[in-house]
């Protein structure tokens, strides 16, 4: 599979998606700027964690406009796979290929620390592979990363099974107290209707080496390359 991994001014976990992409998985990766107008022919691209144009006005709400969302957004709506990791994440829900909205943590702070996820979707190919009873240890590092959808929206996305994963604890239990930034329902990220668009706030890439000390996001990609 050709993974293309786009790079927004600001953006600072693009190297880390090339190198677990390229390094720990073996897969082709094409290196694409904010300003191109063309995806190179990849199959799957990836818009990493990082602050996009400085996270002014809103994370996310500037980055949308760059030349390469074009392509991006139409890739998406062709069924063509995207992931969004963190301010990638932020940048889906501010085009229509995610719903929801990422909003300041509730502690109006920046959270940087490992947490653990519980996998919820059984139909999307990033969780399909994995152990739904199982909390995986990923680090998170944001700002706003608390999601929130209106009601009927959030109807939605449960009726259609587009919750890909909540915050617990290491032994998988869900509650308010482990989660860091007050997401509705605990939710660290979702998929839209016809699972080709993933998002997540916590970041898979930072966990995916075992000089990391944990290769606990790795399991997440393969789940990917083994279910498209």
């Amino acid at each position: 599979m050709k993974f293309g991994v786009v790079t927004f001014p600001g953006s600072n976990c693009d190297q880390d998606m090339v190198d677990t992409l390229e390094t720990s998985l073996g897969q082709q990766v094409e290196r694409l700027w904010h300003k191109d107008h063309d995806l190179k022919g990849v199959d799957f691209v990836v818009l990493p964690g990082g602050f996009s144009f400085g996270d002014y006005l809103r994370s996310g709400a500037i980055a949308k406009f760059s030349p390469i969302m074009k392509e991006v957004i139409a890739h998406g709506e062709r069924g063509g796979y995207v992931m969004g990791v963190c301010n990638g994440f932020q940048i889906l829900c501010e085009t229509p290929l995610l719903d929801g909205a990422l909003l300041h943590n509730d502690n109006q702070k920046f959270i940087c620390k490992n947490i653990h996820l519980k996998a919820k979707s059984k139909s999307a190919a990033i969780t399909k592979g994995l152990d739904g009873d199982r909390a995986y240890k990923i680090p998170i590092a944001h700002g706003e990363g608390r999601f929130f959808a209106p009601e009927d929206t959030m109807k939605s996305i449960y009726d259609n099974d587009q919750v890909l994963f909540q915050y617990c604890d290491e032994a998988g239990n869900i509650s308010n107290e482990f989660n860091p930034n007050g997401s509705l329902d605990n939710i660290a990220g979702i998929t839209n209707k016809g699972k080709n668009i993933f998002g997540m706030m916590p970041h898979p890439e930072r966990a995916s080496d075992e000089n990391l000390g944990n290769t606990d996001g790795k399991l997440f990609f393969e789940s990917i390359l083994a279910n498209i």
